[in-house]
């Protein structure tokens, strides 16, 4: 498991260098003069001799792309995500943004799991019969809706019409301000995570060493719980790893929906105003955790099935 680790995380390395090569590129590359790259950077506002010349150092314009690309990455070993076009500096956005997505995340990851994983085991048990079928008309019609659109109906409905929720969360959100956009963003995982536990659960069902289990005199709760679930949970964390980092890039039209400064938010707010610093930024952020929940998916697998070993 060990080696397995080191292994891991050496291509963790490598992904990260790759996918922030990529992204960089796609901000920054064929680029012309150092005041055409500003020009196209800040959009049709005017740029003054001065502007140009305090850009072009800041961001080494007046270098190879690889060179560029080389300060980055040291200022990234140093912790230092570089500056904005508007003169704020990266990491201060990044560390006012995270922890308003993290709880959003939160909120949706707990919703999905607790809901989808319990409906997607009762259906698996159930299968075929009346809460199955509601299991799964409920789950094709949440995976149908969009989030563009179920994100301003929950808000009209549930904030502005019942005022059960508020409307917007606003510049500094808690919990109560977070919990129908989270509800929201955490819907079609939870489609997602009961479709995929009712289907491993009916297979498991099915298996060889579930009738040996009941053969034995086991009890049927035992069965389901210890046997059954533990085996059926490892695409559900698959699932679950991959979708972490999705929803703090996912969250990007329900952060605008509801009003939330967060990482989504800002990231948008980087795509539509050009400001490349901002976007690589934030980018090589969400990268860093997609592949930390990749590695800890990976570690869990071991956890979850003792028949998989590394070797």
């Amino acid at each position: 498991m060990f080696r397995f680790i080191v292994r891991r995380l050496l291509q963790m390395v490598l992904t990260f260098v790759g996918a922030t090569l990529l992204v960089y590129a796609l901000m920054f590359s064929n680029q012309g003069s150092p005041a055409q790259v500003i020009q196209s950077l800040v959009g049709e506002r005017p740029v003054t001799p001065a502007q140009v010349q305090v850009l072009t150092e800041r961001y080494h314009l007046n270098e190879g792309f690889w060179a560029q690309y080389g300060y980055y990455m040291k200022g990234l070993l140093q912790l230092d995500f570089g500056t904005s076009l508007t003169g704020r500096p990266i990491g201060d956005m990044i560390a006012q943004a995270w922890p308003v997505t993290i709880r959003l995340a939160v909120i949706g990851v707990l919703f999905a799991i607790i809901f989808g994983v319990t409906a997607g085991v009762v259906a698996g048990i159930r299968r075929a019969g009346v809460f199955d079928n509601a299991t799964l008309i409920l789950t094709l019609l949440l995976i149908s809706i969009p989030v563009i659109v179920l994100a301003p109906l929950a808000q009209y409905f549930f904030g502005i019409k019942l005022s059960w929720f508020p409307p917007t969360a606003g510049g500094d959100p808690d919990w109560w301000a977070l919990l129908l956009p989270g509800l929201v963003l955490g819907s079609l995982s939870l489609a997602t995570y009961s479709r995929l536990t009712r289907t491993s659960v009916a297979e498991n069902l099915r298996a060889d060493y579930v009738r040996t289990a009941r053969a034995k005199g086991l009890p049927r709760s035992r069965v389901i719980g210890v046997h059954v679930l533990r085996n059926s949970l490892i695409p559900v964390v698959t699932y679950i790893g991959i979708d972490i980092g999705g929803l703090m890039a996912g969250a990007i039209i329900t952060e605008g929906v509801f009003n939330i400064p967060g990482v989504g938010f800002n990231l948008f707010r980087g795509i539509r105003t050009e400001d490349g610093p901002l976007v690589v930024g934030f980018v090589s952020l969400l990268v860093i955790v997609f592949l930390v929940a990749n590695l800890i998916v990976d570690i869990m697998y071991a956890v979850l099935d003792p028949r998989i070993r590394y070797e």
